[in-house]
């Protein structure tokens, strides 16, 4: 439902490589394995460089990965700048931070709104350019070649909740998102081997299951398998909480797992949570229930048999210290965290570290 971009990366990449690391992580326990991964993002409560930092430096002790979810540069590379500048602007030293933390890197690259799956990019509507261009699909295409060599992924999504894109926005620009994903990806195996570096696309979970705003029966992702015949893994995103359950106890337990079905495709998600705050009208949620989504979203990893999980928001967004104006979409994502936006802990942090702790089958 929602793919935020990394906005707050800029702000911090130049001093994070310096980031201490006071705080103690957590005690690995003989409690039971794990076959997934675990991680965030970058993205902290408000753009301000200390907070970032603070953010990561908490963050990164409770975590075997760590991805970014970027949105194509359209504006610095309509305007003529290179895939390069625009990667160094926002994106090399962080993969550099990273790495000397000894994470994983999963980078998903998004080519719609991530806020309003209807529309196109913010950037090219704002300069009345269409990812249908074929010109347009090339400078993504440059764009997924040069980050291939640059930041060294070892996951990479080339579009992000496509069976959503499908479902909201016009046939030609879902038809674009299917054509210049497939020519990446014939790019990107050209550069690198699928051993090498999977490739995937994210489907929204909630829509496979017709959960999503007019209540409908099961829909899988057939016609996504069949539209991106690259994947080589599968990606999830899910906000089980907009799809109409109550409590986190309601989801089945083959949430995931009834997605690849008999496939041999491992699954990962690489967006997510559960609010612990209620809106007004739309759902109602609590700390509590947020940390039980966390220890259900474990049974379902397990069930599926998941590679991946990650937590996009490590901590909840202060949209008072957003950039105006604020999409008011933001309301139903805020409380995502594991901690506030003062960095303070919530219930469901002492359940992710406990997850955590169990020893991950590599």
């Amino acid at each position: 439902m929602i793919a935020l971009r990394n906005w707050a990366a800029t702000a911090c990449l130049a001093v994070a490589i310096a980031c201490p690391r006071a705080t103690r992580e957590p005690e690995p326990t003989s409690d039971g394995t794990r076959s997934y991964f675990m991680g965030f993002s970058v993205i902290p409560p408000k753009p301000d460089i200390k907070v970032a930092l603070q953010s990561m430096d908490i963050w990164t002790k409770r975590a075997d990965a760590a991805i970014m979810h970027l949105d194509v540069p359209w504006a610095m590379l309509l305007s003529g700048a290179s895939p390069e500048g625009a990667l160094r602007k926002d994106g090399v030293d962080l993969e550099h931070y990273y790495r000397s933390r000894h994470l994983k890197l999963i980078v998903t690259i998004d080519v719609t709104n991530g806020l309003a799956r209807e529309s196109e990019a913010p950037a090219l509507v704002a300069v009345h350019r269409s990812i249908t261009e074929p010109a347009v699909q090339r400078l993504y295409r440059n764009y997924v070649r040069v980050l291939v060599e640059t930041l060294h992924p070892d996951y990479l999504g080339l579009a992000a909740e496509t069976n959503l894109v499908r479902a909201a926005a016009s046939g030609s620009v879902y038809s674009a998102v299917v054509r210049m994903t497939n020519d990446a990806a014939a790019d990107v195996r050209r550069l690198r081997s699928a051993a090498a570096l999977p490739l995937y696309v994210s489907v929204q979970v909630e829509t496979a299951w017709g959960k999503l705003g007019e209540q409908r029966p099961y829909v899988g992702i057939d016609q996504d398998l069949r539209d991106f015949p690259f994947l080589n893994l599968l990606g999830l995103s899910s906000y089980p909480y907009l799809g109409g359950f109550k409590t986190p106890a309601q989801i089945p337990l083959d949430y995931y797992a009834r997605l690849r079905g008999s496939r041999a495709l491992p699954v990962m998600v690489v967006e997510g949570g559960w609010q612990s705050e209620s809106v007004g009208g739309v759902f109602k949620s609590s700390r509590e229930m947020q940390a039980d989504y966390i220890a259900r979203q474990g049974q379902l990893l397990e069930e599926a048999k998941a590679i991946g999980v990650f937590q996009l928001s490590f901590t909840d967004l202060d949209l008072r210290g957003f950039p105006k104006p604020v999409p008011g979409i933001l309301v139903l994502f805020d409380a995502l965290g594991l901690v506030d936006v003062n960095l303070k802990p919530k219930p469901a942090l002492n359940t992710w570290d406990k997850i955590f702790a169990r020893r991950l089958l590599r």
